[in-house]
């Protein structure tokens, strides 16, 4: 039976932080039968772009990394913290901005892939379901442990994003833009089941509910989570956050494939339960948008999945952002295997857009342009509204 365990910090300082995170660690009986003397560890934040504040749940604190980096060292191991930001971020403005400078200071290795661009390699996948070679970096092709460090929130495409999806930014950027192209979620899985991650810490201090994975609403919930199975660790933390494991797509699938146990009565939940901690995360779907035009015609087929649909959502909340709503006007956007009844009159190829891989029907039959993806990034939904009207650089994606 996996064990994951679930306790409460008791401080914000790091020697609260670390004390916490060696409790959790004991809890799983040590890390000596997954991390041998001499290993090669990628210890693995979500740093996936640089927040306003470095607590507001968006990114992983460096505490949490600092603590298991000491963990990791104290078994004779060669531990490294590397991360590759989301495509279009900067991964060292995250680094200097959040703190993780210090630990360099302190002679810490915090790696940014994207500076390693002569040290790039292409993988194998053996039983990929989407991909059967993925883009990387040598360091991560040649390591012999990867411990994922999410952050505990919310997700626009994915419900919630945790140890598993953190793991993307071990790919170079193009490739994490084609897994956005070609299938995210069984990508996502195709992925883990090729690093074999030993070990998931959820930095839970600050989550972050809405339309995360970076402009959702801090939400603070003082825990950190952790295990050596990773679909059990991401069905209990996203049932502390309102989720069912079969509602999560990422940890529904890695289940099914063999990745983990999935059934909460079949996992072992030390420290804290469920129900001490529980509290329900806002969901992007509940997001208000306000002032979008009135004559902005958002069609959602009863089929769409939640992925395309809360892509759409977040994509609209970064036009808004921009003051990029008057482009919305009398514009058509189908999300989902929507139909020509669905339609409204006077849709035409110049003002109607359809979302991902189950719209593209329509979209061939009518001529109408064509987002592709499983899911879509936001910025790709954004340049297909946009159409030829206006030029849209890359935020992250």
């Amino acid at each position: 039976m996996p064990v994951v365990s679930v306790r409460k910090t008791g401080g914000d300082d790091y020697a609260a932080i670390k004390a916490t995170v060696d409790q959790v660690l004991a809890d799983l009986g040590g890390i000596e039968d997954i991390i041998k003397p001499g290993y090669k560890v990628i210890i693995k934040p979500n740093l996936v772009a640089c927040p306003t504040d470095r607590l507001s749940g968006g990114i992983t604190r460096w505490e949490v990394c600092l603590a298991l980096y000491e963990a990791v060292k104290a078994t004779g191991a060669e531990p490294v913290i590397a991360e590759s930001s989301a495509a279009g971020a900067d991964t060292e403005l995250t680094i200097e901005k959040c703190g993780y400078q210090k630990l360099r200071d302190q002679g810490i290795p915090v790696i940014d892939l994207k500076a390693k661009e002569n040290a790039r390699c292409k993988v194998e996948i053996g039983d990929g379901v989407v991909f059967s070679t993925i883009d990387t970096w040598e360091m991560v092709r040649d390591c012999d442990a990867i411990i994922t460090v999410p952050v505990m929130k919310t997700h626009d495409q994915t419900e919630i994003t945790l140890g598993m999806k953190n793991l993307k930014g071990l790919l170079v950027d193009t490739q994490k833009k084609d897994f956005h192209k070609k299938g995210l979620i069984e990508g996502v899985v195709d992925w883990n089941l090729y690093l074999k991650p030993c070990l998931e810490i959820i930095d839970g201090t600050y989550g972050q509910q809405g339309l995360g994975p970076i402009f959702g609403e801090t939400k603070r919930m003082d825990l950190i989570i952790g295990s050596k199975d990773l679909v059990a660790c991401e069905a209990v933390t996203g049932k502390i956050m309102g989720y069912e494991p079969e509602e999560v797509m990422i940890t529904k699938a890695a289940a099914k494939r063999g990745f983990g146990e999935m059934d909460l009565a079949k996992i072992d939940v030390i420290g804290k339960q469920i129900d001490e901690v529980a509290s329900r995360f806002k969901r992007s779907s509940e997001v208000e948008i306000e002032g979008v035009p009135e004559s902005f015609n958002l069609i959602f087929s009863k089929d769409a999945c939640t992925g395309c649909h809360n892509t759409v959502l977040s994509a609209l909340m970064d036009m808004k952002a921009q003051d990029l709503f008057p482009y919305l006007e009398g514009m058509n956007v189908c999300v989902g295997p929507c139909t020509e009844e669905m339609l409204p009159e006077g849709a035409n190829a110049d003002n109607t857009v359809c979302i991902g891989i189950c719209c593209k029907k329509l979209a061939e039959a009518k001529g109408f342009r064509w987002v592709v993806g499983c899911p879509p990034g936001n910025v790709d939904v954004v340049k297909g509204i946009l159409g030829d009207r206006k030029e849209y650089g890359v935020r992250y994606n």
